[in-house]
Parts: structure tokens; C-alpha cells; sequence
């Protein structure tokens, strides 16, 4: 993610912090200096923020681990204002592997609280929960054991993009088919969202905040599957870029824009004796030509290591190929040869075209249906 810096990488995921991070801590800081708090109490404010999103990369990992257990990779963890976001390779498919991986992440989270309540016990503190009343008067291990809690009770709302909606869906696919189930719960998620809303417009902003992002979330992760299920069964070979430009390790770079600024391509393909040798990039060559100006030859940009995509292979491998790795455009092989080029963008055309068949298609079962003339329909 754009704006990120890396804290490290443990077991195999890099674990990043997004600059907007730092606003959460500003605010923080802010908001102690007004209330007439001075350095002590901000060094304490901030520390236990910098403690809870320590909990919030534990919770995540729990979702990554578990994921890892069923040979789902995670490519990263990134830390938000908002909480954490772990980029799964991909979300499991087996609503039995999507129910463990969702409740890992709120498991972490109630082990955590079950860890500091044991240590207080330990440390003969009497009551803790009649404590956490007052807030002020909790001690930071209280507030840390109370704030986990609230955070595993929170990603147990059933709703997208928390865990709870995972949960949910998983629970209803065991009972409809992925997709209704997936519908069902962004639908619920949606009208969670609405009651968030309304709640935010009577004096919480931060509820408003909530709202808007369970929202999006909910209506994400349904057009996510309804493009999955229409991508099911249909070969790469269907939406190929056969038409297309390509460039010789020996051009400048000059060739590439006449191309580019001349036709729609933007991303071209290097050949060489019709052998496949490289990509070049949009981005490459613009980073190219900013470096060493139009005469830099292609052979000294191109990239080398891309994924290939089969002709025979099914729209949704190829979609993930995409996703993974930094090229818009990756080459269709056939028999060794090049047959063309796959794009996100070529996809997004298809399915659209697909749509409005589909549309001209049930519009006519509806007219002949009800004898319909096909002016009335």
C-alpha cells in the first residue's frame, strides 16, 4: 500500500505503518494538550495506543497464520488509523476454512484480554471490570484487557469488512449457495451500516466515520463474488488481447511513445525472433525516459520476470496472477508462442458486454413469457 513504511517482517509478512497512522497519534497528542494534560499523560495516551495496535497486529496475525494453515499466503499487514488490514492471496473459498480464518483474528484478541485479566489477578488487583467504570481511574493493563475486548466484540458485528461478516457468510453458505450468502450478509451489513449512520447524525461523528467504511466494505465484498461467479467457467482465450503492438530489445524508447501516443497500448510486449523476452511497462518507461531520455533501449528497462498466463487457463487464475504481481499486462501463451495479452481493463469491457447480453437475454424470456409484444417490454 501507497504511504506505507515497513516495521519488519515476521514469520514471512511484512508488517507495514501508513502515514496516516501518524494523524491518530497527532490528534491523540492534541486532544491530551487541550485537556490541560501535559507530558506525562500524552506519553502515556501514546503509548497505549502504540500497545493496542500492537494487540490489533497480533489479531491480524492470527487471521494470517490461520489462513497459512489451509496454503493461503498473506502478502502483508498494514496498519491504519482504523485498525489492520491483512492482503490475503485470496479469500478461502470453503466456508469451513473461512469461519476458522475469520475467528482467529477476534480469538487473538479475547486470549489477549483473558492474558492481562490472569496477570491482574496475579497482581492482586481486586475487580478489575468495576474499574473500567471510570476509565480514568483504570490502570493501563485494565484499559489495554478492556480495549481488546471492545475490539473482538467489535469485529464479531456481523457485517463486512469485519470478521463477524465472514463469519456470517460462512455460516449461511453452509445453507445457499457463496453468492447469495455473500449477499445476504453485505445486505445486513449495509443496514448495520444505516443504523451506524443514524446513531452518528445524533451527536457521535465517529459513528458516521464507522458507517461509511462498513458501507463500503459490505458493497465491495459483494462485487467482488458476483465477479467471480460470472468469471466461472470461462477460459483466458475468451477476453485475449490478440490484436496488439510489440517492441524489439534493440528499439529506443522513442518507438515505445510513438506507440503508445499513436494507439491505446500502453503496456508492450518485447520480442524477439517471435520469441517472448520482456515486458515493457507503462510505468518502466516513463521511469525510463525521466532517467536517460528517448535513446535508452528497450532491453535496458524491459522486465524479465512476470507471470505467464495459459490460453487454457480459467479467468479467475488469471485475475489472481494480476493482482499479484506489479504488471497491468501479462502475455497469453499458447504452445509456447505468444498469443496475446490479458488486461484488467479488457475484462472489465467483457463483463460489461457479457451484462448487457444477459440483460437483452431475460428481458426476452420476460416478453415471451407473458406474450408480451416487444414494444410493451
Amino acid at each position: 500500500m501507497r504511504w506505507s513504511w515497513k516495521l519488519g517482517t515476521f514469520a514471512g509478512i511484512g508488517v507495514y505503518l501508513h502515514a496516516t497512522f501518524l494523524i491518530l497519534i497527532a490528534w491523540l497528542v492534541l486532544l491530551e494538550w487541550n485537556q490541560g494534560h501535559r507530558g506525562g499523560a500524552v506519553f502515556s495516551g501514546v503509548l497505549f495506543i502504540l500497545a493496542l495496535f500492537a494487540c490489533v497486529v497480533l489479531h491480524e496475525f492470527g487471521h494470517a497464520l490461520t489462513a497459512k494453515r489451509f496454503g493461503i499466503p498473506t502478502r502483508d499487514i498494514t496498519l491504519l488509523p482504523i485498525g489492520g488490514i491483512s492482503r490475503m492471496e485470496r479469500i478461502p473459498d470453503d466456508p469451513h476454512q473461512e469461519l476458522w480464518v475469520a475467528i482467529a483474528g477476534p480469538a487473538v484478541s479475547i486470549a489477549i484480554a483473558a492474558a492481562l485479566f490472569a496477570f491482574l489477578l496475579a497482581t492482586g488487583v481486586q475487580s478489575p471490570f468495576k474499574r473500567i467504570a471510570t476509565w480514568t481511574g483504570a490502570s493501563f493493563v485494565e484499559q489495554l484487557m478492556f480495549a481488546n475486548i471492545v475490539l473482538a466484540i467489535f469485529n464479531l458485528l456481523p457485517a463486512f469488512p469485519m470478521d463477524g461478516g465472514r463469519i456470517f457468510r460462512a455460516a449461511l453458505a453452509r445453507y445457499m449457495d457463496y453468492s447469495r450468502a455473500t449477499q445476504v450478509a453485505a445486505t445486513v451489513g449495509q443496514g448495520m451500516a444505516f443504523v451506524f449512520g443514524a446513531l452518528g447524525l445524533l451527536g457521535n461523528p465517529f459513528l458516521l466515520f464507522i458507517a461509511l467504511f462498513v458501507w463500503i466494505g459490505a458493497t465491495q465484498e459483494s462485487a467482488v463474488v458476483q465477479m467471480k461467479v460470472a468469471l466461472v467457467g470461462i477460459p483466458v482465450s475468451e477476453v485475449t488481447v490478440t490484436e496488439f503492438s510489440s517492441l524489439s530489445p534493440s528499439d529506443p524508447l522513442n518507438r515505445a511513445v510513438e506507440l503508445m501516443l499513436h494507439g491505446t497500448q500502453q503496456d508492450f510486449p518485447v520480442l524477439e525472433n517471435d520469441r517472448l523476452v520482456g515486458i515493457l511497462a507503462r510505468k518502466d518507461l516513463l521511469d525510463g525516459l525521466s532517467r536517460g531520455g528517448p535513446n535508452v533501449l528497450v532491453s535496458a528497462i524491459m522486465r524479465q520476470d512476470y507471470p505467464i498466463i495459459s490460453a487454457r487457463e480459467m479467468l479467475q487464475a488469471a485475475v489472481d496472477k494480476v493482482q499479484q504481481s506489479d504488471c497491468r499486462v501479462l502475455p497469453v501463451m499458447d504452445k509456447g508462442k505468444l498469443l496475446g495479452l490479458f488486461t484488467l481493463e479488457n475484462l472489465g469491457e467483457f463483463l460489461l458486454v457479457r451484462s448487457a447480453l444477459t440483460g437483452k437475454t431475460n428481458k426476452q424470456r420476460y416478453t415471451a413469457r407473458h406474450h408480451l409484444p416487444p414494444a410493451a417490454a
